[in-house]
């Protein structure tokens, strides 16, 4: 059956602007989302206020037998609903405005809960965060078992959770093991995983399933299956407590309480309300109102638009590359082939070395066992993985990038012979770390078509792609760069050909200082646990180590760093002996199974001395930021702030480098203001 299966008659809301509502011949009524001027469906104040009318309207026709159930359909080909349009967030600057606002939703949300009348929600794509609160407000849950459709709470990703009552309504269908994970991680799941869950109750094959579906759940008065005892019984206050104690602990392991307060807040929730649903609702917008318009939600949002604007980068529908040809089969050539592999494309990798073609392809096997959830799938990108020694699909890729050895010279000759075969319409790309993209297209016919796809490692997880710009390189060609790094899920950042780029640039100085610190004597954990406490994934001295020293030296004599500091120093020794950090197990630190060897200090170092001392070693690495934007190495604050945090993991909650350091800057100017009012006063 497809969309068309059910008959229906003339909108009795005709001034809806989001929606349309329809009712059909058996009595149906359709409330189909298709939010005007959008290419996905939010959540937002115009939204949330027309469902309102549609829900009155389906109060009042259901008292008088002429409504026999609604269903909630997506309008939009391609997905539900996103979540709460963030937009509207920032018009939130008290508590009171927030538990207004959140009051309104979830009133509405138990209307439609209470509606004496069958009522189901069909779908199909993403359906997140207040999406997926909406749907759980419904009797019944259908959705599609294609591999699009995404079911999940990712609010904590914005130093939130889920406000609309969700807390409560997901432990009530999942348990609280399952719902609280899902809340707490921010997990997108598959709807066989939802379904298993109990957040969904039925899948169909298709969206062209789900009017017929939807319909015979509604005429057959469908209601999801009550929770097991089990799932009840976890709600109890002593396996409550317990359970909370496990969350808790396992959170602390990801993040720090006082830079990621929301999962915390929500674990005490849990522990505190768990055991009643009416409460847990009650207490639940109490809980979030503070979080909402917090600092760390704040910034946490502004990181959200960022990785939007890097996106919005690329030209929509101007070039969609199907096949990729990779040079170089080493570490680096190896995960960009097997990332092209995972995000769809076909790949040919090329390398003269057939062990290393060997190796290769054991790696990317690895990877697609570790991302893809079925051997079918696994053999069906291994199908997708061309080992191609001599370069025999150049002229059929849509991308070209090399990633061999940093020699201008081997570079060069391999432009010039790739140039006459590729494609007219190609891109043409080198993954250089550290050499000029002019001088590598200088044997080039058009060295205005060269540019640099900067991956970082490790490739699968970090998701930033530098797209290097040259002096002469033609805007077709960045633009079709911004493409293909979109093409492959990942954040494409416009940069100029200069020593380092940006992320190697900002990064050389922070870690040459943590470097200095150490010379000077401060223990290398200090450090670390110092670059930590103010919100960085990894120390700088264990960051250096996972990257490989000789690395670091080799980037740090480009850039131009340290070059008095160097000769004699710790760096400079170890890679001179061998000692090149975790590749060789031994660097800064000794490395055992993947892992840094610490040293407990005698005494837990002080969280005063750990906030200043983080605070003295990001500050080269702000300084060189505003370097940037002056130089125009890339085109604007934000842009900065957004590659530096997407490319080194800089602490998100503090929103980039710039802001952060903007935002102290007016935090420092209000305590002075402050001081001299008050020595005014007195």
């Amino acid at each position: 059956m497809n969309d068309q299966s059910t008959a229906t008659s003339m909108s009795p809301l005709p001034t809806l602007t989001d929606w349309r509502f329809e009712t059909d011949f058996e009595g149906i009524g359709w409330a189909i989302l298709d939010r005007a001027g959008e290419n996905q469906n939010s959540l937002s104040r115009r939204v949330l206020e027309e469902l309102g009318e549609i829900v009155s309207l389906a109060e009042a026709e259901a008292a008088t037998k002429k409504l026999r159930g609604l269903v909630l359909i997506s309008g939009k080909p391609n997905g539900f609903i996103v979540g709460a349009d963030i937009r509207e967030f920032e018009d939130f600057k008290s508590e009171k405005a927030v538990t207004d606002a959140i009051q309104q939703v979830t009133a509405l949300l138990d209307r439609i809960e209470s509606l004496p009348i069958p009522t189901v929600a069909a779908i199909h794509g993403y359906c997140l965060g207040g999406g997926l609160e909406l749907a759980m407000a419904f009797q019944y849950r259908i959705a599609t078992r294609d591999d699009a459709t995404r079911v999940g709470f990712p609010e904590v990703k914005l130093g939130i959770f889920p406000g609309f009552n969700g807390t409560a309504r997901a432990i009530e269908l999942a348990g609280p093991v399952s719902a609280m994970q899902a809340m707490l991680t921010g997990s997108m799941l598959r709807s066989s995983v939802a379904r298993g869950m109990g957040l969904l109750d039925e899948l169909v094959p298709s969206r062209q399933h789900l009017r017929w579906s939807a319909r015979k759940a509604v005429l057959q008065g469908r209601k999801s299956r009550s929770p097991s005892f089990m799932k009840r019984a976890m709600t109890y206050s002593p396996i409550r407590g317990y359970l909370a104690g496990q969350m808790r602990q396992k959170t602390r392991e990801k993040v720090r309480e006082d830079h990621y307060p929301a999962p915390f807040r929500l674990i005490d929730l849990f522990e505190k309300h768990g055991g009643s649903p009416d409460r847990m609702k009650r207490e639940e917008t109490k809980a979030f109102a503070p979080l909402m318009i917090s600092e760390t939600a704040q910034n946490l949002r502004r990181v959200f638009r960022l990785s939007e604007q890097m996106k919005d980068l690329a030209p929509k529908g101007s070039f969609k590359p199907l096949r990729a040809h990779i040079i170089g089969a080493g570490t680096m050539g190896a995960d960009i082939a097997a990332w092209c592999v995972i995000s769809g494309l076909e790949v040919s990798l090329q390398d003269l070395n057939e062990e290393q073609l060997k190796r290769a392809a054991d790696q990317a096997k690895a990877l697609f066992k570790k991302r893809l959830k079925t051997p079918t799938e696994v053999d069906a990108a291994m199908a997708r993985l061309l080992i191609d020694p001599q370069g025999d699909n150049v002229p059929r890729a849509d991308v070209i990038i090399e990633a061999v050895v940093e020699r201008l010279d081997v570079k060069q000759k391999i432009f010039a012979g790739v140039e006459s075969r590729a494609k007219a319409t190609a891109v043409i790309a080198t993954n250089t770390s550290s050499l000029p993209i002019e001088e590598i297209a200088k044997a080039m016919a058009n060295p205005r078509r060269l540019i640099g796809l900067h991956f970082f490692n490790p490739v699968p997880q970090l998701p930033l792609v530098e797209v290097v710009k040259a002096p002469d390189t033609a805007q077709e060609w960045i633009e079709k760069g911004c493409s293909v790094v979109t093409t492959i899920g990942k954040f494409p950042l416009v940069v100029k050909s200069v020593p380092g780029f940006l992320v190697n640039r900002v990064l050389a100085p922070y870690m040459m200082e943590a470097m200095r610190r150490h010379e000077e004597g401060i223990e290398r954990e200090k450090i670390d646990d110092a670059a930590k406490a103010f919100g960085m994934p990894v120390g700088p001295l264990e960051l250096a180590d996972q990257v490989g020293l000789d690395i670091c030296k080799h980037v740090a004599e480009i850039i131009g760093l340290a070059k008095e500091e160097m000769t004699g120093s710790k760096l400079a020794r170890l890679v001179a002996g061998g000692n090149l950090g975790k590749k060789t197990g031994e660097g800064f630190y000794f490395w055992k199974d993947g892992k840094a060897l610490r040293t407990p200090p005698k005494e837990p170092y002080a969280d005063v001395e750990l906030q200043a001392l983080g605070e003295e070693l990001v500050k080269p690495l702000i300084d060189e930021c505003e370097k940037c934007v002056a130089e125009r190495v890339v085109q604007g604050a934000d842009l900065c702030d957004a590659g530096v945090i997407f490319g080194t993991g800089f602490a998100p909650f503090r929103g980039g480098p710039l802001h952060y350091r903007q935002v102290e800057r007016e935090k420092a100017a209000a305590q002075r203001v402050l001081t001299d009012k008050r020595g005014e006063e007195k």
